[in-house]
Order: structure tokens, then sequence, then C-alpha cells
């Protein structure tokens, strides 16, 4: 038989490394730190930090809720400014119609007046010369024409200040003119 050979193990062993932690009255450097920290907190809450973060954050939350009332109140006004504002474009619009309008009528009532005025007139004087008559007509008409003309221009220079540049205030007067031609 063959012999029997021993197995033998050789085990190393290493060095274990110690690291020792300097430390004085048995606290080492973190333990330090985190008694350095409760000190601070410590002060901070002797010292009343927190409340006076706390009356700070309040003052500046009152300032910001002051602005924005401020701003809400500045808002509702100036919504007041402009519903009044409107109103009053809407008023001044109505009455430029009812001016127009009331001069149109006038204008009428004048002309109607006049042309009654000038009947008459004629009937008054119809045992006159015919030269005397014609003359007494051209006067009446002439006077019919410049009241009328007075009156419409009064109230169509309300409406041309007011809606026309000086392109539309040529054709309109153009207009007006030849259209008083035609009550001969």
């Amino acid at each position: 038989m063959a012999e029997a050979h021993p197995v033998t193990t050789v085990a190393e062993t290493g060095v274990v490394e110690l690291h020792h932690e300097p430390s004085a009255f048995g606290i080492a450097a973190p333990g330090y730190v985190a008694l350095s920290m409760l000190v601070v907190i410590a002060i901070l809450l002797w010292k009343k930090v927190p409340a006076l973060i706390a009356g700070m954050l309040d003052a500046k939350i009152a300032a910001i809720r002051t602005d924005l009332d401020e701003a809400a109140r500045l808002r509702a006004e100036a919504e007041a400014h402009l519903a009044e504002a409107k109103a009053r474009n809407a008023a001044s619009a109505g009455d430029a119609a009812a001016i127009v309008a009331h001069a149109e009528a006038e204008a009428k009532l004048m002309l109607a007046k006049a042309e009654s005025d000038a009947q008459e007139l004629v009937a008054r004087r119809g045992k006159m010369a015919e030269d005397k008559i014609a003359a007494a007509e051209r006067a009446a008409i002439g006077e019919v024409r410049a009241k009328a003309a007075d009156a419409a221009a009064k109230a169509a220079a309300a409406i041309i200040a007011e809606r026309h540049g000086a392109e539309a205030d040529k054709a309109l007067v153009d207009r007006t003119i030849t259209g008083l031609g035609r009550l001969n």
C-alpha cells in the first residue's frame, strides 16, 4: 500500500489594523458635533429665533394681504370708472342723435312755416304787379333757404365735427348744397 501523506493546511494570518479615534472625556468627534448642534438649537430656542422669524413672516403676509386688498379696491374703482365712462359715452351718443333729430324736425318746421308765410304773402299781394310778386317770392324762398341752410349747417357741423374727417366732410357738404338746389 501506499503511504498516506498527511495533508497539512497552512493558514495565513493577516494583520488587523486598529484605528484609534481621538476622544476627550470619552466622547468622539461625532459626539461633539451632535453636542454642539444641540447647544446651537438650544440657544436659538432660548433667544426665541423661531418666534422672530414667524413674526417677520406674519408681517410680510399682512403687508401682502394689504397690497392685495388695495389692488382689489383699485380694480373695483377702475371698473366703476369704466362703467361710468361707458354710460357717458352711450348718453352722449344718444344726445347727439336727439340733437340731430331735433334739428331736422326744426328745419322741417321752419321750412313749412316759411312756405306758409310765403303763400300768405302771395295771397295778400295778389293784386300787385307781376314783378313785385316775383320779387317777394324770391325773397321768401331765399329766406327759407338761408334759415334752412343755417339750421342744417349748425346740425351738420355738430355731427361732422364728431363723426367725419376732411374727406367725408367735403362729400357731405357737396350733397347738402346739391339738395338745397332742389327746393325751387
